[in-house]
C-alpha cells in the first residue's frame, strides 16, 4: 500500500459508491425485519457500526501473524467475540429493545458485510486506513437502516422518532413527533411487503443519480471546445 491514503475515496466508497446495503446488497435480513422504526433502525445500525470498525482494527494490527489456512476463522472469532460483547451491553443497558431486535443482534455475525472489509480491506491495510474503511461502511449502511426506518414508520405510523427512550433513556420519551394528527396508518408500510418496497424506491433512487453522473460528465467530456483554433499545415502550399 502506498503512504499516501486517500481517505475521501474511502469515505466516498462506503457511503455511496459500494455501499454495503444499496450496491452489495449484504445485510439484507435484518435490513428488512427491523426497519419498521427509526429506533429499531439505529439500534441494530449503531451495533452493526461498532463490530465492523472494531474488527476492522484488530484484523488489521493481527494481519501479518495470522496464515492463510487460518485466516477466516481467525476473523469469524474476533466478529464473533465483539458480537457478543455488543450484545451483552444492549442487555445491561437497552434490554428492552434488545428483546425487540431479537435474534438480529446475534446474527452480525454472519453478515457478509463485516467479513468481507475485514478480508478484503482490512487484512491487507494499516490501522487507521481500516478503521476509516469501517467507519465509513458502517456509517453507510446505517444511514440505509435509518432511512428505511424513518420512511416505513412514517407511512406507516404518521410519527418518528416514536420509542426513543429504548436507546436513549427516559429524557427521550418526547422526542417523539407527529406531523400528521389523526393519521390512521398505512399498514403495509410497516410489514414486510412495505420494507422490500421502500428498499426498492431507494436502491431505483441511487441508480438514478448515479446514472444522471455519468450522462453529465460524458456530456462535459464530449462538449466541443470554445474559442479560435490553432491549424497547423505542413509541405507547400501554391
Amino acid at each position: 500500500m502506498s503512504d499516501a491514503v486517500d481517505y475521501g475515496a474511502i469515505g466516498k466508497n462506503g457511503l455511496w459508491t459500494n455501499n454495503p446495503a444499496l450496491v452489495q446488497l449484504l445485510g439484507l435480513c435484518p435490513l428488512l425485519a427491523v426497519t419498521g422504526t427509526v429506533v429499531n433502525a439505529m439500534g441494530l445500525g449503531l451495533a452493526t457500526l461498532l463490530v465492523v470498525t472494531s474488527s476492522n482494527i484488530i484484523v488489521s494490527l493481527i494481519r501479518k501473524g495470522v496464515s492463510d489456512a487460518v485466516r477466516l476463522p481467525a476473523f469469524v472469532m474476533i466478529i464473533a467475540a465483539l458480537t457478543t460483547c455488543i450484545e451483552l451491553l444492549m442487555r445491561a443497558f437497552t434490554y428492552e429493545l434488545y428483546t425487540i431486535l431479537g435474534i438480529f443482534i446475534p446474527l452480525i455475525v454472519t453478515n457478509c458485510a463485516i467479513l468481507g472489509r475485514a478480508d478484503a480491506f482490512a487484512s491487507k491495510n494499516a490501522v487507521l486506513p481500516s478503521a476509516a474503511d469501517g467507519l465509513t461502511m458502517g456509517l453507510g449502511f446505517m444511514l440505509v437502516l435509518l432511512s428505511v426506518g424513518a420512511i416505513r414508520e412514517l407511512l406507516g405510523n404518521g410519527t418518528l422518532f416514536d420509542g426513543m427512550h429504548l436507546l436513549f433513556g427516559e429524557g427521550a420519551r418526547n422526542w417523539v413527533w407527529s406531523p400528521f394528527p389523526d393519521y390512521p396508518g398505512f399498514l403495509v408500510a410497516v410489514l414486510p411487503p412495505g420494507a422490500f418496497i421502500v428498499t426498492g424506491f431507494l436502491i431505483a433512487l441511487k441508480n438514478s443519480v448515479d446514472n444522471q453522473i455519468k450522462q453529465r460528465q460524458a456530456s462535459r467530456q464530449a462538449a466541443p471546445v470554445k474559442g479560435s483554433k490553432r491549424v497547423r499545415t505542413t509541405g507547400n502550399i501554391s
